[in-house]
C-alpha cells in the first residue's frame, strides 16, 4: 500500500517542475520542439535552427513565425498522408486525427508517435494525480471503462491511420492496461456503427466491476441509459440507477464538453454515492488541461506535455498583429483564443478554442467555448461560457435539467424585437417556460454589460425558449453527421439559423410538437 502511495508521487515530479518555472518550461519546449524540426520543410522555411539558438527564443519565434489556421497546413498534409516525409515534422506521419468531418473530407491532424506518446502520458497522469487526490486506491482493483472512436487503416494511403484521436492513442494502449484494467474487447470497440457499439458495451459491462469511466459525458447519459435497460431485461426487473449494476464505480474521467452542464443528470442516473469527477481538456491536437485538485472545476495547464501555447486576445484576434501572450504574460478573466506548436509539427497554429484563465499561479483555466461560440448580430455579444452559465442558473431556479440545447438568433419583425432563441431539450422542463427564460434573462443582464444595456434601451428582448421533444438533437445528428462517434456534438450557438431552423422543421414531424414560450417584453 506504501508503494501505490508513493508511485504518484515519483511519477509527477515533472508537474512540479514546471509548476516551479512555467515560462521557462514552455521556452525550453519550444527550443527543443525548434531544434528537432529544423531541417524539415518548415523548419528551412521559418529558419528554425536560427530560431532555437536565440537567447530569448520565445521573441524570435514569435517575431518570425505567424499565426497559422488549418487552410495553412492543408496541403502539406494531403502530401503527408501520400507518404512524403520530413514537412512539418521530422520522418513520415503515419497516424491523422479526424478533427471534423470524415477522414475524406474534414480536418486531419497530424499525430506524430511522439504525440501519441504524450497523450498517453497525460491520461496515465490524470490517472495518477487523482490517486494522489483523493487518497483511494480502490479504483485500481476493478476496470475501467473507456469509450474511445474508431480509427482505421487508410485504404487509398497503406501504411497511415486515420480516425479519432481517442482511436489512435487506444491502439498504443500500455499492455498493462489492455491485461488488467480494459473492460471491453477491441472487437466491440471498433465496431463502425457507433450506437450498436454503445448496446454491446452495455451487455458487456452488465456484469463487471467497472470502478472507472472515461468518456464525453453526453454518451455517458447515452450508455448508461442503455446499460440499465440492458440490467433490467436480465433482472426482469426495473433497475433504477447505475449503482445497483456498478456498485463500486469511484471516478468518472470527463472529456469532449462541458461537464457542468450534465454533471447533475449523471449523479442522478449514476444515484448515491454519487463518483468523484475529473473534467479534462484536450483535443485532436493534443492534450492540455486536466482537473488537478477535486473541489476546483478549473484545470491545470500541463506545460511539458509536448505542447507550446500562445494566447490572443478574443478581440484582437483578427488585427492583422495580434499581441501574442504566453504562459508569463496571460492574464485572469481575460478570453483568449488558443493556438498551440506541438511535437506533431503544427506551428502556432489556431485551436478554434477560447479559454478563460481563473488564476495563474498555478496556470488553471476553464474552456469558455469555440471562436465562433458568440452572438452578437446586435451589439449583444454573448459568448458561450455566458450562455451556458445562465442556462445553469435557469435550471437551480427552477428545477429543469437540460439535456441539450442551441441557441441561434430570431430576427426582428414588424411587431416583435429581436432576441435569441434557445432550442432546448429538457431531461425535466421547468413547471413555468417563463419564469426559466426570465432567469436566463436575469443572469445576462447581470453579467454581461452590451446585453444589459440593449434589454434596458429595448433594443432587444428577453430570450425565447423553445422545448424540443426527446431525441431532437439525437435524431438531427442521425441525419445530418455522415458518422456518428464519441466527438460527435450539437454546436452550441451559430450567428445563423441554419441548424435551428432545421431543427424545428425535423421536429415539426414528431408526434409531440414542441411547445413554444410566447414573445414577451419584459
Amino acid at each position: 500500500m506504501r508503494a501505490v502511495r508513493l508511485l504518484p508521487h515519483l511519477l509527477l515530479r515533472h508537474h512540479r517542475r514546471f509548476l516551479e518555472d512555467p515560462a521557462g518550461t514552455q521556452a525550453r519546449l519550444l527550443r527543443r520542439l525548434l531544434r528537432r524540426a529544423a531541417h524539415t520543410e518548415w523548419g528551412r522555411r521559418y529558419g528554425f535552427a536560427e530560431l532555437a539558438r536565440a537567447r530569448d527564443v520565445v521573441r524570435a519565434y514569435q517575431a518570425r513565425v505567424p499565426l497559422h489556421t488549418y487552410d495553412d497546413f492543408r496541403d502539406d498534409v494531403a502530401r503527408m498522408r501520400r507518404g512524403k516525409a520530413d514537412i512539418c515534422w521530422p520522418g513520415r506521419i503515419r497516424h491523422f486525427a479526424v478533427s471534423s468531418g470524415t477522414a475524406s473530407e474534414g480536418t486531419l491532424i497530424p499525430v506524430s508517435r511522439e504525440m501519441l506518446r504524450a497523450d498517453r502520458r497525460f491520461s496515465i497522469e490524470v490517472g495518477l494525480n487523482y490517486l494522489l487526490q483523493s487518497g483511494r486506491p480502490d479504483f485500481l482493483k476493478g476496470r475501467h471503462l473507456t469509450l474511445p472512436g474508431r480509427a482505421d487503416e487508410d485504404p487509398r494511403h497503406p501504411g497511415t491511420w486515420a480516425g479519432e484521436i481517442s482511436g489512435l492513442v487506444a491502439r498504443y494502449a500500455p499492455w498493462y492496461v489492455r491485461l488488467c484494467y480494459q473492460a471491453v474487447p477491441d472487437q466491440v470497440l471498433i465496431l463502425p456503427n457507433w450506437e450498436e457499439k454503445l448496446r454491446a458495451i452495455a451487455r458487456h459491462t452488465v456484469q463487471q466491476d467497472i470502478r472507472l469511466v472515461v468518456m464525453a459525458p453526453t454518451w455517458g447519459l447515452v450508455l448508461f441509459k442503455l446499460l440499465l435497460e440492458e440490467a433490467s431485461r436480465q433482472r426482469g426487473r426495473p433497475v433504477a440507477t447505475v449503482r445497483e449494476v456498478w456498485p463500486n464505480l469511484q471516478v468518472f474521467i470527463s472529456g469532449g464538453v462541458a461537464l457542468s452542464s450534465y454533471r447533475t443528470l449523471l449523479e442522478e442516473l449514476i444515484g448515491e454515492p454519487a463518483p468523484d469527477f475529473v473534467e479534462t481538456y484536450g483535443a485532436s491536437e493534443g492534450f492540455f488541461a486536466f482537473q488537478s485538485t477535486l473541489d476546483d472545476p478549473a484545470m491545470l495547464l500541463h506545460l511539458d506535455n509536448g505542447i507550446f501555447y500562445e494566447f490572443v486576445p478574443l478581440e484582437a484576434r483578427h488585427r492583422p498583429d495580434p499581441p501574442r501572450h504566453t504562459i508569463a504574460t496571460v492574464e485572469p478573466g481575460v478570453r483568449y483564443a488558443l493556438y498551440v506548436t506541438t511535437c506533431s509539427g503544427l506551428w502556432s497554429y489556431a485551436m478554434r478554442d477560447v479559454v478563460r484563465f481563473t488564476q495563474t499561479d498555478p496556470p488553471r483555466l476553464v474552456v469558455a467555448g469555440r471562436t465562433g461560440e458568440m452572438l452578437d448580430l446586435y451589439g449583444e455579444a454573448v459568448f458561450g461560457d455566458e450562455a451556458r452559465a445562465a442556462l445553469e442558473e435557469a435550471c437551480r431556479q427552477t428545477g429543469a435539467r437540460v439535456r441539450d440545447y442551441h441557441i441561434a438568433p430570431r430576427p426582428a419583425t414588424r411587431d416583435r424585437l429581436p432576441t435569441h432563441q434557445w432550442l432546448i431539450e429538457f431531461e425535466q422542463p421547468p413547471a413555468d417556460l417563463s419564469a426559466f427564460a426570465a432567469a436566463i434573462d436575469a443572469y445576462l443582464q447581470r453579467i454581461n454589460r452590451h446585453y444589459q444595456i440593449r434589454r434596458e434601451a429595448r433594443a432587444f428582448d428577453r430570450p425565447e425558449i423553445v422545448a424540443l421533444p426527446a431525441g431532437a438533437f439525437l435524431e438531427w445528428m442521425r441525419r445530418h453527421r455522415k458518422r456518428l462517434s464519441g466527438q460527435s456534438k450539437i454546436p452550441r450557438m451559430r450567428p445563423d439559423r441554419r441548424l435551428a431552423d432545421a431543427l424545428l422543421a425535423q421536429c415539426a414531424n414528431f408526434a409531440s410538437s414542441a411547445e413554444t414560450l410566447p414573445d414577451s417584453s419584459a
